[in-house]
């Protein structure tokens, strides 16, 4: 099956990842992802219908305008990616623009210019909620218009919501398929990256949503699918699941050489898995 990319640069992106998210993925009427991110475990799947959420408004705000004003938005967006609006300048007074913009439509045009021109994709807000990645500085940002079209088409079968997680999973029904991408356990103190929005997500939220997924498979029969850093930590959350060992590729290195390839966890919650004998013993 032909992999496809999402249109947005995003940390944590789960392209590298799909065929093993698909190979444990299981079979479902509806695929709901409370941190759909990209979107790229979206674009490369093949359920009926999606229930996509993410908490950031802007990042939702976004996909709705994508799918139902293709053509309009990618005649707008397509003006920001030229050459003299690649400048620190043009993008410092952009970044300022959507900060303080009402507009909808205006500020998902917005949205799309700062993910390709700001620093290594970075989604990031301060505690006013401004948007204050800095610039990227690069040669040519590519402008993703098939990868627009594409996430369009799919968009079609899919409803987009932005809300807090738990929200999102208290409406999970019978014969749908859950993919939980949530912010990675920090592999060290200096690389914590949990704030890509205005909210932190813990510990604390990393236990409840592990807690949500045992409770949706054995008492709903919804398998929840969720990845993580494989670490003591997440072993000891997700001990209640079958746990899968795959490669994932660190990408928010400021040195290219740095970016190594680490273990990653995918937790399967199934209403009639045995994981006493089926999950791995720690390295």
């Amino acid at each position: 099956m032909k992999k496809n990319r999402a249109f947005l640069k995003w940390a944590g992106g789960k392209y590298p990842l799909i065929e093993d998210i698909r190979r444990h993925l299981p079979a479902g009427d509806c695929l709901i992802e409370p941190f759909v991110g990209a979107g790229s475990v979206f674009l490369n799947t093949d359920y009926e219908k999606y229930i996509l959420a993410d908490i950031n408004s802007d990042l939702i705000n976004l996909y709705n305008i994508v799918k139902d004003r293709t053509d309009e938005f990618i005649c707008d967006a397509r003006e920001l990616f030229s050459i003299e609006a690649n400048t620190p300048q043009i993008y410092y007074s952009l970044r300022t623009e959507f900060n303080q913009c009402a507009d909808a439509y205006r500020r998902a045009v917005l949205f799309l210019y700062l993910n390709r021109h700001c620093y290594n994709g970075l989604c990031r807000y301060n505690l006013s909620g401004e948007f204050n990645v800095p610039f990227g500085r690069y040669k040519r940002p590519y402008f993703p218009e098939i990868e627009l079209n594409w996430f369009a088409q799919k968009a079609q079968n899919a409803v987009f919501v932005c809300g807090h997680y738990q929200k999102t999973l208290t409406k999970v029904a019978s014969g749908s398929v859950v993919y939980c991408d949530p912010p990675y356990v920090p592999l060290s103190t200096t690389a914590n990256f949990t704030a890509y929005h205005t909210n932190s997500f813990n510990n604390i939220e990393q236990q409840n949503l592990a807690r949500i997924a045992h409770h949706l498979a054995r008492e709903v029969q919804v398998p929840v699918l969720i990845s993580n850093h494989d670490t003591l930590l997440t072993r000891e959350w997700y001990c209640d699941a079958i746990l899968f060992v795959v490669k994932g590729r660190r990408t928010i290195s400021r040195n290219i050489l740095g970016r190594t390839k680490v273990d990653e966890l995918l937790a399967l919650y199934h209403y009639d898995d045995t994981p006493s004998t089926s999950r791995p013993s720690p390295n």
